[in-house]
């Protein structure tokens, strides 16, 4: 299966959003994280059934509601440069646009499973690769593809110091409205800056330095671990509960999903890995903070409003002790989901940014996307029917894991959602016989040291 490109074509805004020939915009501590210098890549997927037909092609419409979302979100144009601290700037400039490719594939989504377990070469196809000077010009680049079936995929390759999930879902939304005829009156909110900025002074007094050290010119992104691959298996809700119902009997501990599940792949993945015993490993998610920080952020604002969290444990530890003990190391990780910890966070960047920044080695990091808004957006032929991130950079790491639910479009499968695991190739045989016997549901091959 090939990916056919028609041609690309520069979106511009139909009229300039800002007076002077051009501006420059400045970016908050969190925007330039330098676990955040990547561009990440997503796509959803559309039907377009009977029950969903829209009268006009998906690229005029899409395309025309980018140019009007351009008004408000015109930084989503400029450029991004490095100041002499290697921080970055943005710099927006009168005719810059939003490079939109325009590509065919000869097959149907439904052949493809609407992308439940996709073959990795043909999803990459969907998506815009840029390089790294192309992705610091174009740090916004979209694809359509249209499928023999009428049905499309929408492929973002979006610079992540510009925004997070929920930032970037909030521009897509806007474009939604636009394409359904709507308008919108949202007025985003930059200001990002002064809204997460340091204090004066700064000062580091939660746990920052207890994840976070120093060692210049150390890129967490440029460390060779050799070739990755990327898997998908299935959990269904009988077993996980299951699963959950075997730790509280142990530990005496009630989990989430996000604990239990995330404690025992990340532990697979490290003894999959054969990581030295000596070696601290880490587990990483993001912690939302727009209701944290005080004053809350506004509604309307896009940048970044997560910040790093992390889990830690020496190797030997996380595959020898018991599950739940991990799943409590986790846990306890959420006690530093306070304003204090975002505080130092951003302090912490601000006190040591060009001293090379980094949490380490063997991070792996989680991100749960079961719940987020990615599905609302409709540009007239209903939500998405799939959602799938394409990344292998998160968090600092270069083997992430999404939780993910299955396409609403797929016959069967409702029960349960799917786990998206990258992994270095040379583990992800051990790493499966592992999946294979948390599914089996013999949580004594589990639970008990094997």
């Amino acid at each position: 299966m090939q990916v056919e490109i028609c041609d690309t074509t520069l979106i511009v805004p139909p009229n300039s959003p800002f007076s002077d020939d051009h501006i420059v915009l400045s970016l908050s501590h969190i925007d330039n994280d330098p676990n955040l210098r990547l561009t990440f890549r997503y796509l959803r997927a559309y039907v377009n059934s009977t029950t969903t037909n829209h009268p006009s092609n998906p690229f005029h419409v899409i395309s025309s509601a980018l140019s009007s979302a351009l008004v408000p979100y015109y930084p989503l144009t400029g450029t991004l440069r490095s100041l002499p601290d290697r921080r970055l700037e943005l710099v927006c400039s009168k005719g810059q646009g939003v490079p939109f490719v325009r590509a065919k594939a000869s097959c149907t989504l439904d052949s493809l499973g609407y992308l439940d377990n996709p073959d990795t070469h043909f999803v990459e196809q969907l998506v815009p690769t840029p390089g790294p000077d192309e992705a610091l010009a174009h740090p916004c680049m979209l694809q359509i593809t249209i499928f023999d079936c009428g049905g499309f995929t929408l492929g973002t390759a979006l610079h992540h110091s510009l925004a997070d999930g929920l930032g970037a879902t909030q521009f897509f939304n806007v474009m939604a409205k636009f394409a359904r005829g709507e308008g919108s009156s949202i007025m985003p909110v930059w200001n990002r800056e002064s809204l997460l900025g340091p204090r004066n002074p700064p000062r580091v007094e939660a746990p920052i330095r207890e994840f976070l050290s120093l060692k210049s010119g150390f890129s967490a992104y440029e460390q060779s671990i050799g070739p990755v691959v990327r898997e998908c298996f299935d959990v269904k809700d009988e077993c996980l509960d299951g699963f959950k119902s075997q730790l509280l009997k142990h530990s005496g501990l009630n989990f989430t999903t996000f604990e239990a599940l995330g404690a025992f792949i990340w532990r697979a993945k490290v003894k999959a890995s054969k990581i030295p015993g000596d070696e601290i490993v880490k587990y990483a998610y993001s912690l939302n903070i727009r209701k944290i920080v005080m004053p809350p952020l506004p509604g309307d604002y896009w940048g970044n409003g997560c910040v790093p969290m992390y889990a830690k444990m020496r190797a030997n530890d996380l595959v020898e002790k018991p599950i739940w003990e991990t799943a409590e190391v986790i846990k306890m990780s959420k006690r530093n989901a306070t304003e204090e910890y975002v505080r130092s966070f951003i302090d912490f960047q601000s006190l040591h940014y060009g001293e090379g920044i980094t949490a380490g080695k063997e991070v792996s990091g989680f991100t749960d996307w079961r719940h987020l808004r990615h599905s609302n957006v409709d540009f007239g032929w209903g939500g998405p029917v799939t959602v799938l991130p394409l990344s292998t950079h998160l968090l600092g790491g270069l083997e992430p894991c999404y939780f993910l639910p299955y396409s609403s479009a797929s016959v069967g499968n409702k029960d349960g959602f799917k786990v998206s695991v990258t992994l270095r190739e040379f583990a992800m045989p051990a790493f499966k016989v592992q999946m294979d016997k948390f599914r089996s549901g013999d949580f004594a091959l589990v639970i008990n040291k094997d």
